[in-house]
């Protein structure tokens, strides 16, 4: 055997030189490629993640409710594990814990803060902007590519949620990557791809449950169908793909539901204590038919309005999500339809087709079940269609131009463009003191583009290329003016929207609709919201004791009244306690933060967001009655004198106005009242005299 030897000080070129090389690789890109694609799509990674985290900070703690649980799993390995809301881990976040996980080490490593918990969310942006880059461009082009990119980056709705701290952030990157490698995978049936294509809908489970089931038939009849093998090693494929899925997404429940109830913290969002239930109910088959127990509302949304806002096929167009996400869904169901004509004639295995079939078809499935469900749905849903739309804009364009000396193709990509115009036009008229110039420009430059663009075969290639530019200007015009208003405001709390004052005119529960503040956040009919903390007017809860517009004062489920703003706000509890948090005066913060190493829990207040905001402020486990919705029957009566009894909680936070749960009736009557400012407290260690 002959070895190498390498003069003193060798080694150390050697390795300069190839570290050099790798440089230049990841610089250059591909050996066929033309020399601008790489430092192109590296510079749109760029932009994408500067973009996202300018004003980040803006946001403070974003949706409390996330962050609290962000907090205790910062704290605590096993609140980490089960999602819970709080260290000594009384009850879970409502959802399964996979969106918690990233965000809880970021908070590990460098502490508790907004950045700290919102910069994993620009990541999984800038993560999902890359992975849908290459899935497009290795197919097509990468001019495909970037458009695909840059269409996804500048979607109002995704500049929102990629700089949120919710779950769909993370749910939208797993969804691409699962097509990525659908179409990895159809390139050569390549079993390797297919089972990671499982692996991500298994983890995407863990962040959002059945919602990451939704774009499943579309993808395995597409392999099925399209796959460059036999039947039966197709079907082979897919059920090791489903088995995938099984054990990636299932593994976590399965540890959940054997543990034994009494030693981890209760399944908040379940009426029982159940994962399962959690899954197959309030997130499951309840946002479909409406009929979530435990929820505020839901239910009923029929084409009138009411419930969460007006179903029907033009659902995404409305004035509830139009501006959040449909700039270029037009244009992407009719470059839809041409791609597949285009390529309609190939084989079976043609894997052009299959990715217009594969991001088409998640489109459809998953639009189609937003349009018609009847349960709780928010605006911000939509921040996954947003790659699908992106993915089919940047594929039939480049197509399309392709095609181009074809008059019907020519002709198609014109009307894609002044179609997109007309809808910009529209759109932006809903908000007509918002740069009122820009609906009219968009328009103008937009069917000037698509004249120049139905002409573009017969034009000198530059004259050509003029047009497209200024018709994919035209085009991202109105999502990038929304975009902007959407970076530069602040947004918390539970049901948030992107753009600017107007844009989104919210479902709310119980029927009718609220308007949005002017940073996206909850109003009420009767005022704005006060930035950043979704409250009504005269800084009130939204409803009184009483009721209001078909709002319950009391929710199902037993526990008590809505939680209230408890805290130094002050007014009749409602919608604002529901939706956001109090904000924490420095007296509370230290009345709580005073013994609070003798206790489990320095407080307790009825619903999450309440809660939330009390132990975000003093870093200290502050216990949820209720869950988010304060209708979880954890904890019982009994379970809560216990722990008085024990010790184990020093304060309760009042709320809810004019009444309360038998809890907080059973506090009111037996323990001493103390009041710092508007929030009252109740010292559950000294009995009332």
């Amino acid at each position: 055997m002959t070895t190498t030897s390498y003069p003193a000080g060798a080694h150390e070129g050697v390795a300069a030189a190839r570290h050099k090389a790798a440089a230049g690789r990841l610089w250059r890109g591909r050996t066929t490629d033309p020399a601008w694609v790489r430092p192109a799509f590296l510079g749109l990674l760029l932009l994408t993640l500067l973009t996202y985290l300018w004003n980040l900070s803006a946001s403070g703690y974003a949706n409390s409710f996330y962050s609290a649980a962000v907090q205790a799993g910062g704290e605590s390995w096993k609140a980490m594990f089960f999602g819970s809301l709080d260290s000594a881990n009384a009850i879970t976040v409502d959802k399964p814990p996979a969106v918690l996980w990233p965000m809880a080490l970021s908070v590990r490593l460098f502490g508790l803060g907004s950045w700290q918990i919102l910069l994993p969310e620009v990541l999984m942006g800038v993560g999902t902007v890359a992975v849908l880059y290459a899935a497009v461009r290795r197919r097509f082009s990468p001019a495909a590519g970037l458009i695909a990119g840059a269409v996804l980056a500048l979607t109002p709705v995704a500049a929102l949620m990629f700089r949120f701290n919710n779950p769909d952030a993370l749910l939208a990157l797993l969804m691409t990557v699962t097509v990525y490698c659908v179409l990895r995978a159809l390139e050569g049936a390549r079993t390797k791809w297919l089972v990671w294509a499982g692996v991500a809908v298994g983890f995407a489970f863990l962040t959002k449950t059945l919602q990451a089931f939704l774009i499943l038939p579309p993808l395995a009849v597409l392999y099925a169908v399209c796959a460059p093998t036999t039947v039966r090693r197709r079907l082979g494929q897919l059920a090791l793909s489903g088995l995938a899925t099984v054990v990636s997404g299932g593994w976590w429940v399965a540890v959940v539901e054997l543990w034994p109830a009494s030693s981890r913290p209760y399944i908040g969002g379940s009426q029982h204590n159940s994962f399962l239930e959690l899954t197959f109910g309030y997130n499951g088959l309840g946002r479909i038919n409406g009929d979530e127990t435990g929820s505020v509302g839901g239910g009923g949304g029929g084409r009138g309005g009411g419930g969460w806002g007006t179903t029907g096929l033009d659902r995404m167009f409305g004035a509830e999500v139009g501006g959040q996400i449909s700039w270029l869904l037009p244009a992407a169901l009719l470059l839809l339809v041409a791609g597949l004509v285009v390529t309609w004639r190939g084989e079976r295995t043609d894997t052009a087709r299959a990715a217009f079939l594969a991001w088409g078809g998640a489109l459809l499935m998953t639009a189609g079940i937003f349009s018609f469900m009847a349960g709780i749905f928010h605006q911000y849903y939509t921040v996954a269609l947003a790659p699908y739309i992106a993915a089919l804009v940047g594929m039939g364009a480049t197509v399309l131009w392709e095609e181009r000396t074809r008059l019907a193709a020519a002709a198609t990509l014109g009307a894609s463009v002044a179609l997109t115009a007309w809808w910009s036009y529209v759109l932006l008229g809903r908000t007509p003191d918002y740069l009122p110039w820009l609906r009219w420009a968009a328009l103008i430059g937009g069917l000037a583009a698509a004249v120049g663009l139905a002409l573009a075969g017969r034009l000198d290639r530059r004259l050509a290329l003029g047009a497209a530019g200024v018709g994919l200007a035209a085009s991202l015009a109105g999502p990038f003016a929304y975009t902007v208003s959407t970076l530069q405001t602040g947004h918390t709390g539970s049901i948030v929207t992107a753009g600017p004052a107007g844009a989104s005119m919210g479902g709310r529960p119980g029927g009718g609709r609220l308007g949005m503040g002017p940073g996206g956040e909850f109003a009420a009919p009767g005022g704005p919201a006060q930035a950043g903390q979704g409250q009504g007017p005269q800084g009130g809860g939204m409803v009184p004791p009483g009721g209001r517009n078909g709002m319950p004062s009391r929710l199902p489920g037993g526990v008590g009244q809505m939680p209230g703003m408890g805290g130094e706000r002050g007014g009749p509890g409602g919608m604002g306690g529901l939706l956001n948090g109090a904000q924490v005066s420095a007296k509370a913060k230290s009345l709580l933060k005073t013994d609070a190493d003798r206790f489990t829990w320095v407080a307790a207040a009825v619903g999450s967001q309440n809660a939330a905001s009390y132990q975000l402020a003093t870093e200290k486990p502050v216990m949820a009655i209720g869950g988010f919705n304060g209708s979880d029957p954890s904890p019982t009566l009994a379970q809560f004198k216990k722990y008085v009894a024990e010790g184990k909680i020093h304060y309760f936070i009042a709320g809810g106005g004019g009444g309360g749960s038998s809890i907080a009736t059973w506090v009111a009557a037996t323990f001493t009242k103390v009041t710092v400012g508007s929030a009252t407290f109740y010292d559950l260690t000294a009995p009332a005299k």
